[in-house]
């Protein structure tokens, strides 16, 4: 059965520490659903849970920039692969917090920020739920893909940086505000 709560618990902040991977969903009116899949170790429970934050490396998109920018809701959900079952859903209103932003060092303190990182994604709670996940299959973690963290080290960062700002919409042609500049160059 389901239970709603209107922040993240400590017990449930321990849980979604233990998970090696989330999903994130966004939606803006008359452009796609957004469905994107995270791991590493970007996700951090703030503000005695009534807050919480991940860091977004650069990729193929920014639609969940767009998304916040044009209508701000968000859901983050994490499943357990192991004993015992339960999704954990957080319902939200989230923002991009981006390199050149007030607030970006304090916030930036709480990850270490690696090439790559583009924004912080911050997001106010506005609700969680448990549901039993009962029919979500047992898996292992065999390892993190390191695919990612090799392609932005061996990248110029200033070539990076032109790529990013050259991206100022969505692929539904949202606007996306880029990065002046990049946190690690």
């Amino acid at each position: 059965m389901s239970e709603f709560f209107d922040h993240i618990t400590p017990d449930h902040a321990a849980f979604i520490a233990r998970q090696p991977v989330y999903f994130v969903a966004t939606a803006a009116p008359d452009a796609r659903l957004n469905l994107s899949p995270k791991g590493m170790d970007t996700f951090r429970v703030l503000a005695g849970g009534r807050a919480c934050a991940y860091v977004d490396f650069g990729g193929s998109g920014n639609e969940t920039h767009a998304h916040l920018a044009a209508d701000g809701r968000i859901v983050i959900m994490f499943c357990a692969f192991d004993q015992p079952a339960l999704i954990y859903r957080i319902y939200g209103r989230g923002r991009a917090v981006l390199p050149q932003d007030d607030g970006w060092e304090a916030l930036a303190a709480h990850f270490t920020i690696e090439p790559g990182v583009r924004q912080i994604f911050l997001i106010d709670v506005e609700s969680a739920q448990t549901s039993c996940g009962w029919a979500v299959p047992k898996m292992q973690l065999v390892e993190e893909r390191e695919t990612l963290r090799k392609y932005f080290r061996q990248d110029d960062p200033q070539v990076r940086l032109a790529k990013y700002q050259e991206r100022d919409r969505s692929i539904d042609g949202l606007p996306v505000t880029p990065p002046s500049h990049l946190p690690y160059s």
